[in-house]
């Protein structure tokens, strides 16, 4: 199975490219192999079908640079905390053994979004047990060594702000792969989005002119860490590597 450095667990194709396209093209540039566990295909959203929302996470995994892109199946709309889904999670952790994990924050008014959190949550706990991994078969326990949460909807006060002004025509890039979201499906579509009607882009941007003015630099995307963070942990080494030649 292909090893990654980083795995970023998101609800839906586009999500990660969204809330933190940024941070996982800093990452790929430091050289880090960066894969997305996608939870659900999409299929419930009211632009585009399941089988665009997977021609675009193609594109869009293309334009970030992952060296991996899954999906968890679990139902669009109806994402649940079951035993199964967050082993599912563990499972994906110990076989692909990255050492840092960005998923959803823990708060967040879409349930999709707080459910996949809470997986990504359980899972990285779960992936560490040594006879949950001797029940369930594959590779032996291993946690990964930092979960770090990034923004969607719900602002928190971040640990960290990524300077992603360098790779902000990448980011935009990533989230134009996903044309079916962002276009008018009819005259009654205005094209805003559908929880706080504005447009996806300009509120992308919003936030990220937000927390990069917090960090004296144009654009940022937030991180939050739930615990102490020290200088060796993975987020830290990878973005302060020099971009490879």
């Amino acid at each position: 199975m292909t090893q990654l450095d980083v795995l970023v667990i998101a609800a839906h194709p586009d999500d990660a490219e969204i809330s933190a396209g940024g941070t996982i093209l800093r990452l790929v540039d430091a050289g880090a192999r960066v894969g997305v566990l996608d939870v659900t295909r999409g299929e419930m959203g009211t632009r585009g079908t399941r089988e665009d929302r997977d021609a675009e996470a193609v594109r869009a995994s293309d334009l970030l640079g992952l060296t991996w892109r899954g999906n968890l199946e679990q139902p669009d709309g109806r994402v649940q905390v079951t035993v199964d889904a967050r082993e599912a999670v563990a499972r994906n952790l110990r076989e692909l053994g990255p050492d840092l994990v960005l998923a959803h924050h823990l708060d967040d008014p879409h349930p999709d979004h707080e459910a996949s959190a809470r997986l990504a949550k359980e899972g990285w706990y779960l992936s560490g047990l040594k006879q949950l991994a001797k029940i369930t078969g594959g590779p032996d326990a291993r946690r990964p060594a930092q979960l770090v949460h990034f923004m969607s909807h719900i602002a928190f006060e971040p640990t960290f702000v990524v300077d992603i002004e360098p790779v902000w025509e990448r980011k935009k890039a990533a989230i134009l792969a996903y044309a079916t979201q962002l276009e008018k499906s009819d005259p009654t579509d205005d094209g805003k989005h559908f929880l706080y009607g504005v447009d996806i882009l300009e509120r992308v941007e919003t936030k990220a002119r937000t927390y990069g003015e917090k960090i004296k630099k144009r654009l940022g995307e937030p991180l939050l860490c739930r615990e102490p963070v020290s200088f060796d942990d993975p987020l830290l080494r990878w973005l302060a590597r020099e971009k490879p030649a």
